[in-house]
């Protein structure tokens, strides 16, 4: 691929609207609930529903880019993102908001990882780092301009412009897609593997209805219970049948290239962990130290800010030291970062809050674009599009996972200590969780080979 730059960056387009959505969405959390008479800690199940939805449909992703053409199905995923945008903000309830969302996480399924696989299919091992350091750098302009941008809506609006804002994006992206991104004419990739997609699918929803709602009285407590176990049986089904398809609906195969494995289980982990931060920071910010949505904004897009500045960084630094010790030793360093949160007092200036905050999405930006690189490394060119749909499939459970990890530790502090409302040593107790969950992934980066990723990083030891 002659352009992998510009390839990169239209892809991005995509990108940056998914990021932007959800650092927006984060930001209004605390006016959506007065608005819509929900508690706050509910409302993150308005994230939580457009994530699982991202997971369950991910890997249909595959085989619909193979059958129908990337190019092809990336402008009607964009679509369906819009189009749902529009819906959400119309909602009128928390149950018609989260059925919108859901729609929203169709047209996600479809959006990220096919126009990953747009570029991945074509660009040489040599420029990957290059060529994805391209796609995440504009779509890091969504993190950082989410949070001041939504607080201003916000507060000048309400909280519905944060989903209109995606309209004018979404077309702007549409338009240069159409117009710059060569046609991928679609393949036959054989039919699809019903059964390990039904299996899959109603696994990974189940389960997360499962954790959403176990503990909560949202529903019954037997209708929680019995989604963990049905969806733990079925996934058992899954890894089962993919195991003995033909052509499985996950290739579970990939998970014995190193370089996969890693970036897809210890990347979890951290994932999880990291996951947790974006949603706890603004209503930190905003229910526990009495900021508006504004405040919260400017303050929470230092985290953005500081991952936007690493990324001309990754490169060199991969370079000098290789993925396994910069996946290990910034690992650390970015679980400390999580965990100095939990010392933030209201007490504390903003610029301080500010500083601590960019720091930690320093660390955290650098394990991200080292994870999602090592991954596609060494995968056959045959194998990348399933590849991209089970690793884009880990990447959203994760951040899922994270903000029912941040939720409930929310919920169980409270409930604890007898309080009706939330005060700053919940938030502190949710950053001390997402730290451990994140330091966890550090052992698990050991046993990757010392030249793990060579080519693709440059290191030679």
């Amino acid at each position: 691929m002659k352009d992998h730059r510009g390839v990169a960056l239209i892809v991005a387009s995509a990108l940056f609207m998914q990021n932007l959505d959800s650092a927006v969405l984060a930001t209004a959390l605390p006016a959506m609930a007065r608005d819509l008479n929900e508690d706050p800690a509910r409302l993150g199940a308005a994230i939580t529903s457009y994530l699982v939805a991202l997971t369950v449909f991910i890997p249909f992703s595959a085989w619909i880019a193979d059958r129908f053409g990337a190019k092809r199905v990336f402008m009607l995923a964009i679509l369906v993102f819009v189009a749902s945008s529009i819906l959400c903000g119309r909602a009128q309830g928390l149950g018609e908001l989260v059925a919108f969302r859901v729609l929203q996480g169709v047209g996600g399924a479809m959006m990220v990882p096919v126009g990953r696989l747009l570029l991945l299919r074509e660009v040489p091992k040599k420029d990957m780092l290059s060529a994805m350091a391209w796609l995440t750098m504009p779509a890091l302009l969504g993190p950082v301009t989410g949070p001041p941008l939504g607080g201003v809506l916000t507060d000048l609006f309400s909280w519905r412009a944060v989903f209109w804002i995606n309209v004018p994006i979404g077309l702007v992206g549409l338009v240069l897609v159409a117009w710059r991104i060569p046609h991928v004419p679609p393949a036959r990739p054989g039919p699809p593997d019903v059964v390990g997609l039904a299996l899959t699918g109603g696994a990974l929803a189940l389960l997360m209805f499962g954790l959403e709602t176990v503990g909560r009285h949202v529903v019954p407590g037997w209708m929680s219970w019995s989604g963990l176990v049905c969806g733990g049986a079925m996934g058992w089904l899954a890894i089962r049948h993919c195991r003995r398809a033909p052509s499985p609906a996950v290739d579970l195969g990939l998970f014995r290239i190193a370089t996969f494995r890693d970036p897809a289980v210890a990347g979890s982990l951290f994932r999880t962990g990291a996951g947790a931060v974006p949603f706890l920071i603004p209503l930190m910010l905003q229910i526990g130290f009495g900021m508006s949505a504004t405040q919260s904004g400017f303050v929470s897009f230092a985290t953005a800010l500081g991952a936007f500045a690493m990324k001309p960084l990754v490169r060199p630094l991969l370079r000098r030291t290789g993925f396994r010790t910069a996946l290990m030793a910034n690992g650390v360093l970015a679980a400390a970062g999580v965990a100095a949160l939990a010392l933030v007092t209201p007490a504390w200036p903003a610029a301080a809050i500010f500083l601590l905050l960019a720091a930690g999405g320093l660390a955290r930006s650098l394990q991200f674009t080292a994870l999602n690189t090592l991954a596609f490394a060494d995968v056959p060119p045959e194998r990348m599009s399933r590849a991209t749909a089970l690793y884009g499939t880990l990447q959203q459970l994760s951040p899922a996972l994270g903000v029912v990890l941040a939720t409930a530790t929310l919920e169980v502090s409270q409930a604890l200590a007898g309080r009706d409302a939330l005060l700053p040593v919940d938030f502190s107790l949710g950053f001390v969780v997402a730290a451990l969950v994140v330091v966890l992934a550090v052992p698990l980066h050991a046993r990757l080979p010392a030249d793990a990723g060579a080519e693709v990083s440059g290191h030679r030891g």
